[in-house]
């Protein structure tokens, strides 16, 4: 395992947008403004059968939304990151779903009961974004995660545009700013405007995420949420 690397600066880095290139991400704002669970269960119904307790899983993520929209930002960052980390077991795509690498939907995550940080972060980000909290302060952040010597996924906050961000993670459940989170060294980060990368110099977008970005965005359609594309 490398030595741990500082940290305390990382937030920095990642201030600068690169790509403005996801553009069917571009106003999510106004599509995720209503959310039909009684349909999106029966669209999980169709595909899935008999649901059991995931049924009750998907039931009370619409309680979640529906009890912290009145809450400040913070308490609604606090109250997402529990649930998702409370509802939802670890486990790897190879386990869960046989291949190496699988971005779930949060119906799919919730669904299994189980999921990989990828699907933690995805999760929480589009509650967050349901809950009104704007784009711009959320970033979807691969980092390596140093204690483990491996690719890890988080979810950052910036409370305004030169914040140091605070990070959601399925791994520890306290919400902590970035310069206490010495264990994570940041790689490259997205959300509704753009592709940011760790350090200044420019490197092209990584197609292949992205498109799994756009696989998300489409599922996510299908099983019945609006989410536009514009």
């Amino acid at each position: 395992m490398p030595p741990r690397q500082p940290t305390h600066g990382w937030y920095r880095h990642l201030q600068r947008p690169l790509l403005c290139v996801l553009v069917l991400l571009v106003g999510l704002a106004s599509a995720l403004a209503n959310w039909d669970f009684g349909q999106i269960i029966r669209t999980a119904e169709s595909r899935y059968g008999n649901l059991g307790p995931a049924k009750q899983r998907i039931q009370a993520w619409d309680e979640l939304i529906k009890s912290s929209g009145n809450l400040a930002e913070k308490d609604k960052l606090t109250a997402v990151n529990r649930f998702f980390n409370r509802q939802v077991r670890f486990t790897n795509d190879i386990a869960l779903w046989r291949v190496n690498d699988y971005w779930a939907t949060p119906v799919e995550m919730l669904v299994k009961g189980a999921g990989d940080c990828e699907d933690y972060s995805i999760g929480k980000y589009f509650t967050l974004r349901r809950l009104g909290v704007p784009a711009d302060k959320l970033r979807i952040t691969y980092v390596k995660a140093l204690n483990y010597n491996q690719a890890h996924m988080v979810l950052t906050y910036y409370a305004s545009p030169g914040a140091e961000p605070l990070v959601l993670d399925n791994l520890i459940n306290d919400i902590k700013p970035a310069s206490q989170r010495r264990d994570l060294l940041p790689v490259y980060a997205f959300n509704a405007e753009g592709l940011y990368l760790a350090g200044s110099n420019v490197k092209k977008s990584d197609t292949k995420k992205l498109s799994r970005w756009q696989d998300i965005l489409k599922k996510m359609r299908a099983e019945g949420f609006a989410i536009g594309e514009g």
